[in-house]
């Protein structure tokens, strides 16, 4: 295909993305089978799930529940009818040789998602992507290729069948996304809000969440589009925005040097750090699709819709709004706050139970998030309960104890727990507030150092950090920086 039509503009990237999402039910979408990751090899196996003669197609009305219920945190319009169509295609991995999807009539269409695209060095902003359509689906099984990692230069390929039949929300995007971090976000955005949601795990190691990447690159933004590639499997972010990154520039390459862009499939090679060919790519009359005679139409009234969305919580992006303009935190904490929801939950409890906001968010964002992530921690079993963190956040805000002396007694409270002000009281922690105390000590100070006096008088004004340090140093921690200061400052001055 010719390169799109040459203009003055330069040259624009038109990406979508097809995410797999597998939903966390127990069993299968249409048979009980067990849904267990990291079992022994055809092991939640059954008749349905091999397609064997005779066998009929139940579909799980919990699969059902969490396909609406993502659709409905997406901004997608439930149908009232749908239907199952059967996919035809051969792979070894697919036992019954076609896959039960969903084709012209999904579950839900025409939808969207609100995406923070931040990266380091540029303007963080938000972005509008636009879902053309959520469908239900069954997994296929897996493929383990002897004696490589792909199947070039294997000697055999062995086939694992746990993961066919597994259910599956496909999410299709508009071609809304322009770049790879915008592709990588708006990934990202989508495993949130369905953990979130609590309808898939979204761990992307295990395969419960993976994309293709649509690309396509064209002269400016009222040039036709250009010949669409597929990259498939992608299973990291990092991986997602590298991958549109290198196929945009071998896109506009081809295009510049006269060398045809053709629809295929490729895939992307981390080692390498670039995608490569893999097979032509089939468009839906290669499917033959046809309505699956065994399983009927799906009907999902008004009641039962309204009831699913009263169950729905509340989802990051609204999280994020909320910690900026009611609580008055920067765009930076809020997103870092509600990239998890467990960890969203505790700084909720934390400010519930009487902490400053932004605080809170300090110690909860900083020494507490490394500690749980070093760790592999869960906000919900963390021994340091949310009102224990209140606690210690209202002491150092009241000016009971300083910063330094709850980063030393922290530690021990993320082991164990406990009462931050008993602490304090049981070990003598609390600070130094009295103004005649703090005057003693930097008297002292100042007669035991009369060379730096005298030198910070000449103009050596930086050396009144030391007299700090020393004061800190003398009162174990414990002294109130800011009225020390002021009282170093005016003793300095010979006020």
């Amino acid at each position: 295909m010719a390169a799109p039509a040459a203009t003055d503009q330069a040259w624009e990237a038109v990406i979508g993305l097809e995410t797999h999402v597998q939903l966390g039910t127990n069993s299968k979408i249409f048979t009980a089978a067990s849904t267990a990751f990291g079992d022994d090899p055809n092991t939640h196996i059954d008749p349905v799930v091999c397609g064997l003669p005779g066998t009929l197609p139940v579909l799980n009305q919990k699969v059902l529940e969490y396909a609406v219920k993502a659709a409905m945190a997406l901004n997608l319009n439930i149908a009232e009818h749908s239907k199952f169509d059967r996919k035809q295609y051969f792979y070894p991995d697919l036992p019954k040789n076609y896959q039960i999807s969903q084709y012209d009539e999904p579950i839900a269409e025409d939808g969207w998602i609100e995406v923070e695209v931040a990266e380091k060095g540029k303007d963080t902003y938000l972005k509008t992507i636009g879902i053309e359509r959520l469908h239900m689906e069954e997994d296929a099984g897996k493929l383990v290729h002897a004696g490589s990692d792909r199947l070039a230069g294997s000697t055999h390929s062995l086939v694992d069948y746990n993961r066919a039949g597994v259910a599956l929300a496909e999410i299709v995007s508009k071609p809304d996304l322009r770049t790879g971090r915008e592709a990588a976000e708006y990934a990202s955005e989508i495993r949130r809000i369905m953990r979130y949601l609590g309808v898939s795990d979204g761990n992307m190691q295990e395969g419960s969440l993976r994309c293709d990447v649509n690309i396509s690159v064209r002269r400016g933004p009222e040039a036709p589009f250009g010949t669409k590639v597929e990259i498939k499997n992608m299973n990291s972010f990092s991986a997602i925005q590298k991958a549109c990154e290198y196929e945009i520039q071998r896109q506009i390459k081809a295009y510049e040097t006269g060398e045809p862009i053709v629809q295929e499939t490729r895939l992307w090679d981390e080692s390498k750090q670039l995608t490569k060919s893999m097979r032509s790519k089939e468009g839906a009359s290669d499917y033959r699709y046809f309505p699956d005679p065994d399983l009927g139409p799906i009907e999902v009234s008004a009641d039962q819709r309204e009831s699913w969305r009263a169950e729905l919580p509340e989802l990051p992006a609204a999280k994020r709004h909320r910690y900026a303009e009611t609580l008055g935190l920067s765009q930076y904490d809020a997103r870092v706050l509600t990239d998890e929801k467990l960890m969203a939950d505790y700084f909720e409890a934390v400010v519930a139970a009487g902490a400053d906001a932004k605080l809170a968010a300090n110690w909860i964002t900083g020494d507490i998030a490394a500690y749980v992530n070093s760790n592999r921690l869960s906000y919900a079993n963390l021994p340091f309960r949310p009102e224990q963190l209140a606690e210690m956040v209202q002491l150092i805000d009241g000016g009971k104890i300083s910063g330094k002396i709850a980063k030393e007694i922290l530690p021990e409270l993320l082991e164990n727990g406990g009462s931050p002000k008993a602490i304090v009281d049981e070990r003598g922690l609390g600070m130094i507030s009295d103004p005649a105390a703090i005057e003693a000590i930097v008297d002292e100070l100042l007669g035991a150092h009369p060379d730096e006096v005298e030198a910070f008088r000449g103009g050596k004004t930086k050396l009144q950090g030391f007299f700090v340090g020393q004061l800190m140093k003398k009162t174990g921690g414990k002294a109130d920086p800011k009225l020390a200061n002021q009282i170093l400052s005016k003793k300095l001055k010979g006020a």
